[in-house]
């Protein structure tokens, strides 16, 4: 008969090798999974805002939990700050990791409007005071019209996008993915106020 001490140390080997099963598959991300997780609202940490239905989940998940403190400290200026009473502006956050921009300008005609993309950052855009439009296409079906520009950190497309109204209460995610073709003017609201938040992105083929 098997000593009472292998079959603690059988059970203790199928618990470790559960928790590293566990945290590998937090790093394999599924189009199901990742909504799972955004369905529980852990990340907003008491942000009351909402994501918007357009956000790659998979994406957001990956890069969430690969540079969370990041992340962490955008949603908490988003929580803690009083947006309405910010002037516009850059606002440091953490450092060149993430920082915010706040504008309170005309929004644009349709036909004054671009389409857009980054490489270095992440936008959250969220919309404080007013409404806008927004538009969000796959950069892979885009056609470029203007190459991407480190410097500026952005491209330009021409592309057939989805388009949403962007108002208080719900944030946008872009991600280099993402073409979006924001500031259009929506009827009745001339002057939006707006954040941006830049989120450092991180490239996961090099982790």
């Amino acid at each position: 008969m098997k000593s009472l001490s292998f079959y603690k140390k059988l059970l203790l080997l199928f618990i470790f090798s559960g928790v590293a099963i566990s945290t590998l598959a937090q790093d394999t991300w599924t189009k199901s999974t990742a909504a799972e997780w955004v369905a529980k609202n852990e990340w907003k940490n008491g942000l009351k805002l909402n994501l918007d239905t357009s956000t790659n989940k998979k994406v957001f998940a990956e890069q969430y939990h690969r540079n969370q403190a990041v992340w962490n400290k955008a949603f908490a200026f988003l929580r803690d700050s009083d947006l309405t009473k910010l002037k516009p502006g850059k606002y440091p956050i953490d450092g060149t990791n993430v920082y915010a921009t706040i504008t309170e300008a005309p929004s644009k005609e349709f036909e004054a409007s671009a389409w857009e993309s980054h490489r270095k950052y992440i936008d959250l855009q969220y919309v404080i005071k007013g409404q806008e439009t927004i538009g969000v296409a796959p950069v892979s079906k885009a056609t470029v019209t203007k190459p991407y520009n480190e410097a500026g950190d952005s491209a330009n497309y021409n592309v057939q996008g989805q388009y949403y109204v962007a108002m208080p209460g719900t944030f946008f995610l872009f991600f280099p993915s993402d073409a979006h073709r924001p500031n259009i003017k929506v009827a009745g609201y001339d002057v939006v106020k707006k954040i941006v938040i830049k989120i450092r992105m991180v490239d996961l083929g090099a982790e």
